[in-house]
C-alpha cells in the first residue's frame, strides 16, 4: 500500500500514527539481528518502515535484501531509500525492478552527499539533483510508486535568499511528482513550524512527515546534533548536560523532552498527525518515547519463559530453533533477554557489540569526513612529511587540535588523563585515532570516568588503536609479546589479520557495576568488529587524501600512509596497572630511533608505500 493512502486514511480517522527509520547494518550477525529487532517492533504499531541507502558495494545490496524481507517476509510496509550518489541509471532501473518485484510501492529519492571537499558530479549516464531522479521514476513507473523526497527545516535559519531559494527547490521535486516530505531530524519546534508555514505559503501541498530522533546517550545527541549542523534549543542543553556522564538519566530526561517536542507538533495548527523516528537502529528508546506519548500501552508482558518464545516467523537461524535456556533465568524474565536482544541498550561508541543491529556508523549513512574542504585545510593544513604527520596527531591529543579524521568531535575529557603519554606515542611514529585509560572502580557519577546509573562502579582496560609503519611494527610485537597481560589484533587494508589472542569470543575492555542491575559491558574488542571497522578507518584516511589536488605531495603522502601503514589495536587486561601498556611503545620508539636515526621522519611517497610489506582518542 502507497504511504500517501495510509495518511490519508490516518487523517480521516483522526488518529496519530508513527514509522521508524533503519539502516544496513556493518556485519552479519548484526543483519540477522536487525531484522529480528524489526520484526519485534513491529508489535509497537509502525504504520510503516524505511530503510536506508548508501549508494555502491555491499550496503547498497543491504538495502534492497532488507526491503525485500521486511516487505514480503514480515509483512511491513517499507519504503527504499535510493541516492544519486554513484548510481548509473542501469543500477536505478535494477533497484526499482527489484523493488517492484518485492510489491514495494514507495521510494525515498535522494540527491545524497557529494564526496568531501568537491563539488557535486553526477556519475555517468547518472543524476545531478534529487528532483531528476524523482522525474526519472515518475517517468519510467508513471504513478506506481509513491515517491518521498528530503525537507530542512533548519533552513529557515538560513539568510531570506537562500531560505527562499532551498524552499523553491523542494517545491520543484513536488512540482515533479514527490507524495510527501520526511523532514532532517530537528528539536527546535518553533523553527519547524515556521518552516512548514513557509512551506505551505510557497504552494507546497503534500504531507510533510517530521523526523524525530530519540536521545539515548549524551555523546551521541552531541555527535549527532554537531553532524547534522541543526540548532540545539538552550533548554535542552540546560536538561541534559547535568547528567552527562549517567545514560541512563540521560534517555530519561532526553525520552520527556523529545515527547514533549512530539506533543508540540501534534498540537500545533499544522495539519500533521505523523512522526517518523530516526532508530538508529536501536530499540528501547523508540519504545521509551511511545509510551511517554501514551501512544503504546505500558505492559509487561508474563511469558511462560524466560524469554521471547521462537515462532515461525523469526529471522534469526539460532532463535528459530532454540527450545531450551539454563534454569538460572528462571525467575528473571528480563535477564537472558538483556544479554541477546539489549546488549546495545547504552551504545558507547563503535566498539560495541557487532551482534547489535546499530553497530556501525553513528549515522548510518555513510563514510565521509566530516570537515569541508576549506575547515580541512584550516585544521590540518598541508603536510609533506611523516613527521608533520605525527605532529598533527599529537596536537590532537594535547587538545590543541579540535579534530582529526577519525574523530570529529575534541579529545574526551577522559583523554586528558593520558595525554602527554599518547602525545608521545604519536611522536614516536604511532598515529593514535582511538585510547582509553585503565580505570579501577571510579563511581559512576565521576566528572571523568563515570557513566551509567548511580551509585555504581566502573572499570576500563587500558586501550590503544592506531596506524603504524611495518618497520616499527615490526620492533613493537617482540615487546608486547613479552607481557602476557596484552593482547592485540594487526591488520593491513587488505584485510589480513593477526593476533595473539587464542579466544574467539569478545574481551570486555570497559564494565559497570550498579545496584540492582547485572554487570553491564558495553565496551567490546573482538575479531569480527575489528575487521569491519577497518574498512571505515582506511576509507577515512582516503577521504582525508582526497581533500588535496591529485598529484600533490600532501595526497600522495596520506595515500602512501593508507597503502602501506598497519592498523593495531592493543589491550592490556590488567586494569591495575594503568601505565603498563605504554612500556612496550617506548622502548620500540626508541629502538627504531636508534635504528633509523633522522630517516625515520622523511617524508613518505605512495610509490614507496606501495613497495611495504604488507574514533576518539
Amino acid at each position: 500500500m502507497k504511504i500517501s493512502k495510509k495518511i490519508e486514511q490516518a487523517a480521516k480517522e483522526d488518529r496519530v500514527w508513527w514509522s521508524f527509520e533503519y539502516f544496513p547494518p556493518r556485519t552479519a550477525q548484526g543483519l540477522q539481528n536487525l531484522l529480528d529487532r524489526i520484526e519485534r517492533m513491529r508489535a509497537l504499531g509502525p504504520e510503516f518502515i524505511d530503510i536506508t541507502w548508501n549508494a555502491g558495494g555491499r550496503t547498497s545490496e543491504l538495502t534492497a535484501e532488507l526491503v525485500k524481507t521486511c516487505q514480503k517476509l514480515i509483512g511491513i510496509e517499507t519504503c527504499m531509500h535510493l541516492t544519486c550518489t554513484g548510481m548509473p541509471k542501469e543500477k536505478v532501473d535494477i533497484a526499482l525492478r527489484e523493488a517492484k518485484q518485492a510489491g514495494c510501492r514507495n521510494v525515498l529519492a535522494l540527491r545524497g552527499d557529494p564526496p568531501v571537499g568537491k563539488e557535486w558530479e553526477p556519475v555517468e549516464n547518472g543524476f545531478r539533483y534529487g528532483v531528476d531522479l524523482v522525474r526519472y521514476i515518475r517517468a519510467q513507473y508513471g504513478d506506481y510508486f509513491d515517491i518521498s523526497v528530503a525537507g530542512y527545516p533548519q533552513t529557515q535559519r538560513l539568510p531570506p535568499e537562500e531560505r527562499e531559494r532551498e524552499m523553491q527547490y523542494l517545491k520543484e521535486k513536488v512540482d515533479a511528482g514527490a507524495n510527501f516530505i520526511f523532514t532532517q531530524m530537528f528539536y527546535d519546534v518553533d523553527m519547524f513550524v515556521e518552516w512548514v508555514k513557509a512551506a505551505r505559503a510557497a504552494g507546497i501541498t503534500v504531507p510533510i512527515v517530521p523526523g524525530i530522533m530519540p536521545i539515548q546517550t549524551w555523546n551521541g545527541f552531541q555527535k549527532a546534533t554537531t553532524l547534522a549542523k541543526i540548532t540545539v534549543p538552550q533548554a535542552f542543553l540546560d536538561e541534559l548536560e547535568p547528567h552527562k556522564n549517567n545514560d541512563e538519566k540521560v534517555r530519561e530526561v532526553g525520552t520527556k523532552l523529545v515527547a514533549d517536542l512530539c506533543r508540540r507538533i501534534l498540537a500545533a495548527d499544522i495539519g500533521i498527525k505523523g512522526l517518523h523516528f530516526y532508530t538508529m537502529n536501536l530499540e528501547k528508546g523508540c519504545r521509551l518515547l511511545l509510551e511517554e506519548l501514551n501512544l503504546v500501552p505500558r505492559i509487561e508482558v508474563i511469558k511462560p519463559l524466560p524469554w521471547r518464545q521462537p515462532t515461525k516467523q523469526s529471522l534469526t537461524p539460532n532463535r528459530r530453533t532454540e527450545n531450551i535456556r539454563p534454569i538460572f533465568w528462571a525467575n528473571r524474565t528480563r535477564s537472558y533477554l538483556s544479554r541477546t536482544e539489549n546488549w546495545d541498550e547504552y551504545p558507547n561508541g563503535r566498539f560495541g557489540d557487532s551482534r547489535s543491529p546499530a553497530y556501525g556508523e553513528l549515522d548510518g549513512y555513510g563514510v565521509w569526513i566530516k570537515q569541508s574542504k576549506e575547515d580541512a585545510l584550516r585544521l590540518w593544513d598541508t603536510p609533506t612529511s611523516v613527521d608533520e604527520i605525527r605532529q598533527l596527531f599529537a596536537k590532537f591529543c594535547k587538545g590543541e587540535l579540535s579534530a582529526l579524521p577519525w574523530s570529529d568531535t575534541a579529545p574526551s575529557s577522559e583523554t586528558s588523563v593520558i595525554a602527554p603519554q599518547l602525545a608521545k606515542l604519536n611522536e614516536l611514529g604511532f598515529l593514535t585515532i582511538n585510547s582509553q585509560p585503565a580505570v579501577d572502580g571510579a563511581r559512576s557519577d565521576d566528572r571523568i570516568h563515570g557513566w551509567g546509573p548511580a551509585n555504581g562502579y566502573v572499570y576500563q582496560k587500558a586501550y590503544l588503536e592506531f596506524f603504524v609503519s611495518p618497520e616499527l611494527l615490526d620492533l613493537l610485537i617482540p615487546h608486547i609479546e613479552r607481557d602476557i597481560n596484552i593482547t592485540y589484533y594487526v591488520i593491513n587494508n587488505r584485510g589480513d589479520l593477526r593476533t595473539n589472542t587464542h579466544s574467539d569470543g569478545p574481551n570486555a575492555v570497559t564494565w559497570g557495576v550498579f545496584p540492582g542491575k547485572e554487570i553491564i559491558q558495553p565496551t567490546i574488542v573482538e575479531a569480527i568488529s575489528f575487521m569491519a571497522w577497518k574498512d571505515e578507518a582506511y576509507e577515512l584516511g582516503r577521504q582525508w587524501a582526497k581533500v588535496y589536488e591529485p598529484e600533490s605531495p600532501t595526497r600522495k603522502l596520506i595515500d602512501g600512509l593508507m597503502d602501506s601503514y598497519y592498523l593495531v589495536n592493543v589491550v592490556h587486561n590488567d586494569y591495575k596497572k594503568p601505565e603498563a601498556i605504554f612500556e612496550p611503545f617506548y622502548k620500540a620508539g626508541a629502538e627504531y630511533a636508534a635504528k633509523y636515526g633522522s630517516s625515520a621522519l622523511q617524508p613518505l611517497s605512495s610509490a614507496e608505500g606501495a613497495n611495504t610489506n604488507g574514533h576518539a582518542n
